[in-house]
């Protein structure tokens, strides 16, 4: 795998391993961008904004140094140079230095992809998830597993990435989520856990709030 890449950085989207995420490319920098890897790889990581990210977006503002990789599933190209694409997340990448040569962002990165046999969980880890699921979302979350683990049959690596990326959790949880490698099936079960006690805590900490879902 090449370890230099393209990197596309957006302030609200945390790509992980097995997940499909469909993009809108129509700012000129990412238009060449999908233009130069469109006949090779079709490989872009794809990295979280950090901070103060909207007075630099046009040059180059702070990233953190761990993303996920997505390789172009289905790509279209529309007559106005514009492009639709369907994008899906295969490893994790540090990156180790940025090569500003291009009008777009690109990195030489270390690759860190997670097994996924480290991803697996016992059945008492799954119970615990289903619960802690059904107590975060409501009973939504019933259809659901029904749908994804019972009837597609996810497991292991590709439900926690699954539950990473879709469930709503803001950027810098995912984040978080993403970095936490071969301990994320863990780390995703506290993060649900503390995010069920803020919420009886309520939204000043003194208890009684809202038990539904947060929007």
């Amino acid at each position: 795998m090449n370890r230099i890449i393209p990197l596309f950085p957006l302030p609200n989207l945390v790509l992980f391993p097995h997940t499909d995420v469909p993009l809108h490319i129509f700012e000129p920098r990412y238009r060449q961008m999908i233009a130069d890897v469109a006949e090779g790889e079709r490989v872009i990581g794809m990295m979280l904004l950090k901070g103060d990210w909207e007075r630099d977006y046009y040059a180059y503002p702070d990233i953190y140094t761990m993303g996920c990789a997505g390789r172009i599933e289905r790509l279209v190209r529309m007559s106005d140079g514009r492009y639709n694409l369907v994008l899906q997340g295969f490893s994790e990448f540090r990156v180790a230095r940025e090569i500003r040569d291009r009008a777009y962002r690109q990195a030489e990165v270390d690759w860190c992809g997670v097994p996924p046999q480290r991803l697996e969980m016992s059945q008492q880890a799954m119970a615990y998830l289903r619960e802690l699921l059904l107590s975060y979302i409501g009973e939504p979350a019933e259809a659901a597993w029904r749908t994804v683990v019972e009837e597609r049959g996810l497991r292991g690596a590709q439900l926690v990435n699954f539950l990473c990326f879709h469930l709503d959790l803001t950027p810098l949880e995912k984040q978080t989520l993403l970095e936490a490698l071969d301990q994320r099936a863990g780390c995703l079960l506290d993060v649900l856990t503390f995010k069920l006690a803020e919420r009886k805590m309520g939204p000043m900490g003194q208890g009684g709030g809202d038990a539904g879902p947060r929007q």
